[in-house]
């Protein structure tokens, strides 16, 4: 990962801005509607950020949007990059580095996910208490770079323990029924056989999807806190009999998004963020 690369796309998205966020989302299939929620947004297209990749998937914007969310300063990705699309592991994360060059400290994913757990239905909420990379590779494979952390990062609270409890406590106070498990991240791009969802099942796996784990990945190598959110948009291959397709994981993703709004704009009013100070 080239530090000087890092460098010229924060400088270039600093200078759009008047104050520093200090707390960033990256919003998955479907979900980008939260980015529209931002008050005196300042909107930057992917293709204009020095060495961003750009987001070909539908239901993904493929754009900044910063502004104030709940009382915060706060830097959306409306649409991220996924491995599947061609983009390389680095790529696929550069704005995770972007983000923690900029001084942002806390992060949320959110994304589509099959539901794997059999107690879970389309439409549910849940909260990412860990994750199991099945992708086959690994954002920090490669010379390290000790200015953008340790050659070995621990992973063991991959999902900040405090912003998990946090999330739970939201969820209660709204009355929302939320759900928490292990996310599996799998290259994509086809979903799961029904033989691959039930090996992911025996092995711990609660929802599973084609994201987010390289990007926590790289987020605890820079030592930002995470908080993962999944809307379950369907049942994985084989519980239900019937066919995927992503036409359905946004129908479900569009059903549900006024729970997703009110829960994660609950969970950022109240979210204990480092502050990376206001103006530029």
């Amino acid at each position: 990962m080239d530090y000087q690369k890092i460098k010229e796309a924060s400088k270039f998205i600093e200078s759009k801005l008047s104050v520093k966020p200090e707390l960033a989302l990256v919003l998955g299939s479907g979900l980008g509607v939260l980015a529209e929620e931002i008050e005196d947004p300042t909107i930057i297209s992917y293709n204009e950020i020095p060495s961003f990749p750009e987001s070909t998937v539908s239901g993904h914007k493929g754009q900044l949007v910063v502004g104030t969310l709940e009382g915060k300063r706060v830097l959306a990705m409306q649409g991220r990059f996924h491995f599947y699309e061609g983009y390389t592991m680095q790529q696929v994360t550069f704005p995770i580095r972007v983000m923690k060059e900029l001084g942002i400290e806390s992060l949320i994913v959110t994304n589509a996910a099959g539901g794997i757990n059999e107690s879970f239905q389309p439409g549910n909420l849940m909260v990412l208490t860990d994750h199991i990379n099945n992708m086959g590779t690994s954002p920090l494979i490669g010379p390290n770079d000790e200015q953008l952390g340790v050659r070995f990062p621990d992973m063991s609270s991959a999902y900040d323990k405090q912003y998990i409890q946090h999330a739970v406590d939201c969820a209660k106070e709204l009355g929302l029924e939320v759900k928490s498990g292990v996310y599996v991240g799998n290259t994509g791009p086809a979903y799961e056989t029904p033989a691959e969802v039930r090996m992911l099942r025996q092995m711990g796996g609660d929802a599973v999807g084609m994201s987010t784990v390289p990007e926590v990945i790289v987020a605890n190598h820079a030592q930002m806190k995470v908080l993962g959110i999944s809307c379950i948009s369907n049942m994985a291959a084989g519980i239900l009999d019937q066919p995927l397709t992503h036409d359905e994981v946004i129908e479900t993703t569009d059903q549900v998004k006024q729970d997703f709004l009110q829960f994660v704009k609950k969970i950022i009013s109240t979210l204990p963020v480092k502050h990376g100070g206001g103006a530029l």
